[in-house]
């Protein structure tokens, strides 16, 4: 096998997968981030229509009582 032949077999994937920048971590990130956004908006949309619900529930359950 020729030194050209070799360098492109083994060693050029090799450089590639080593030195290439890779943007897995940051999409990770990324959906981390967004998850962490929708639980904090869940969170809040519970605590803030939490109690009025709960009013209009109770109205209701002794409206059919």
């Amino acid at each position: 096998m020729d030194l050209v032949a070799y360098w492109q077999r083994h060693l050029v994937p090799f450089m590639k997968a080593r030195f290439s920048r890779t943007e897995r971590g940051a999409a990770l990130v990324e959906y981390a981030l967004l998850v962490a956004l929708i639980a904090v908006v869940c969170i809040a949309a519970i605590t803030l229509l939490g109690e009025s619900t709960s009013q209009k529930f109770s109205t209701v359950s002794e409206e059919l009582q």
